[in-house]
């Protein structure tokens, strides 16, 4: 009888850590560098992408999923479930000069779940901040990191002008290997290696498929069938990138519960000029939707249907309180969050919670949108500018009707327009001053020998 109680109080236990472990999901998170929307083969793409098409075929496809225009405002908006100009992050990216991150007072993400319990880990590139150790991403929340600081490294020595740029737990780390590889690999280990009782919040951001195109040859011949020389290197990045999806996809499935793991990919903003924006307006750098409409999968065995599509339109910044309601965490976020909770948008066809998304207010440009109508100011400026270029421009788009923003309606529908105008007006209001360093190295910056160690000149 007593052998019995204690076999009872031991099943109860298993039970119970069981209950827990299935209402705090694993979180899969890989984000792709410059990847457009007509870089997928599931948009119809030239290009050959079948780990990240398996994801839409497990899961659903965002169809309005809106980031930012370039690397770090995407990152930042990410990380905080705030707009970068919230925190002068909203004109162009952090240089390897800048002297400044995401600033320090803001909460990540990672520290939402890691104090939820979550085992945290950043794998590629980070892009918010290096100039401090206190803007390492162990300093932010992340129990492991493994990649680079900056943008635009060297795929196989890993250096930024000549400065060594690959870490691990941000310390200076060396190692042989094309850098989507290896990214692919310590994803595979850090999954691999993770009790699956404890929820692991992964975070894979690829430095693919942003230039230098530097690529392997047995992947450039894996695209063959390319003639353009050009499209085929970029193809052969694209594979590689997908292959390292595969091998993550593999080592999730593997290791962790498919019915309690999450798998995300998108892309941080619109295509390079050798991509594809899948007739979208614009690419990389510009508030049109071909610089701000991400190619975003999610999937979750059994939680959400397979094969599904969601129309409704969704920002990078409702990541942060999706996932932490999701984990079961607080907030806690210091400041007022602009995301919002979309889990019932993507597992239940809810309508979106927005009433507006802002997809960028600086001195030189912006844009917004509500419900299918889209106010563009000075669409034509870039997202790095640091002046104001040419005549003011407005246009006024109605997404659901004209994707591709090809009719401006400005002056058929004035109040429409005027009441739009006024929203970007009262932003732009709240936006603090924008942090811009010089588009080039200063005079007197040297590089240093190790990026985040200036004294190593």
């Amino acid at each position: 009888m007593k052998s019995n109680i204690v076999l009872w109080f031991f099943l109860s236990l298993l039970c119970l850590s069981v209950t827990v472990h299935a209402e705090r999901p694993h979180f899969i998170i890989m984000l792709a560098d410059d990847l457009g929307w007509g870089d997928v083969s599931y948009h119809d793409s030239v290009f050959n992408t079948p780990h990240i098409d398996s994801i839409a075929e497990r899961g659903v496809q965002l169809d309005q999923f809106y980031v930012q225009p370039v690397c770090s405002p995407t990152r930042a908006a990410f990380m905080t479930g705030r707009y970068p100009m919230r925190y002068g992050m909203q004109c162009g990216v952090v240089r390897p000069w800048a002297s400044h991150g995401l600033p320090l007072d803001e909460q990540t993400l990672a520290e939402g779940l890691r104090g939820a319990g979550y085992t945290t880990a950043v794998v590629g590139k980070w892009h918010l901040g290096h100039h401090d150790s206190a803007y390492f991403p162990t300093n932010r929340g992340f129990d492991q990191f493994y990649g680079h600081y900056n943008g635009a490294i060297d795929y196989f020595t890993h250096h930024r002008d000549g400065g060594h740029d690959w870490h691990s737990d941000d310390v200076p780390h060396y190692e042989e290997g094309y850098s989507t590889d290896l990214m692919g690999q310590k994803a595979a280990r850090i999954i691999k290696n993770q009790n699956p009782y404890k929820p692991l919040f992964l975070y894979v951001s690829f430095n693919a498929v942003h230039s230098p195109f530097h690529y392997k040859e047995e992947d450039a011949e894996r695209n063959s069938h390319i003639k353009n020389d050009r499209q085929r290197i970029f193809a052969a990045m694209i594979s590689s990138m997908d292959d390292a999806v595969g091998q993550i996809i593999a080592a999730a499935d593997k290791h962790l519960p498919k019915d309690n793991t999450m798998l995300m990919f998108f892309s941080d903003n619109g295509n390079l000029t050798v991509g594809s924006s899948g007739g979208l307006r614009g690419n990389k750098s510009t508030i049109y939707e071909g610089g701000i409409r991400s190619t975003a999968v999610i999937a979750w065995e059994g939680v959400l249907e397979a094969d599904g599509m969601v129309k409704a339109p969704m920002h990078i910044v409702d990541l942060y309180p999706t996932f932490l309601g999701l984990a079961g965490a607080e907030v806690g976020q210091k400041k007022p969050l602009d995301g919002l909770d979309v889990w019932p948008t993507i597992a239940k066809g809810k309508d979106s919670p927005h009433d507006f998304i802002l997809f960028n207010v600086t001195p030189f440009h912006g844009a917004i949108r509500a419900g299918n109508w889209k106010l563009v100011h000075n669409g034509a400026a870039n997202a790095n500018v640091t002046t104001s270029v040419g005549p003011e421009t407005w246009e006024l788009f109605d997404i659901g009707k004209d994707p591709n923003e090809q009719n401006n309606l400005k002056d058929q529908r004035p109040r429409i327009f005027r009441r739009l105008k006024s929203q970007l007006d009262r932003l732009e209001v709240e936006a603090v001053s924008p942090n811009i360093p010089p588009n080039s190295y200063p005079k007197d910056f040297k590089i240093p020998k190790i990026w985040g160690y200036a004294d190593s000149e």
